[in-house]
């Protein structure tokens, strides 16, 4: 064999062989630093975008089979005795 052949036998995704390297672990910041770079930042002009202008969208008509519908009105008033009666629902 040679040295040509070795390594394309051995590379690691032909050897099924991880890549051990460890990874550098990405520095979380915590808000008091988030909030100190966003209060530095600006004052920078080229740190803005033109606003954005966002239009509400038109209502949708959604219809549902009948059995979903009487479900849904049926967990809807459960709910609503749970609330009534002082206990706390799960969702």
């Amino acid at each position: 064999m040679n040295n040509e052949t070795r390594t394309l036998e051995c590379r690691q995704d032909h050897c099924w062989v991880a890549n051990m390297k460890t990874k550098q672990k990405k520095k979380t910041l915590s808000e008091a630093e988030i909030d100190a770079y966003v209060i530095a930042k600006a004052d920078t002009e080229s740190a803005w975008s033109k606003p954005v202008k966002v239009r509400k969208g038109k209502a949708v008509a959604v219809s549902l089979p009948s059995l979903l519908a009487v479900r849904a009105a049926f967990f809807t008033g459960l709910k609503r005795e749970l609330v009534s009666s002082g206990r706390k629902s799960r969702s």
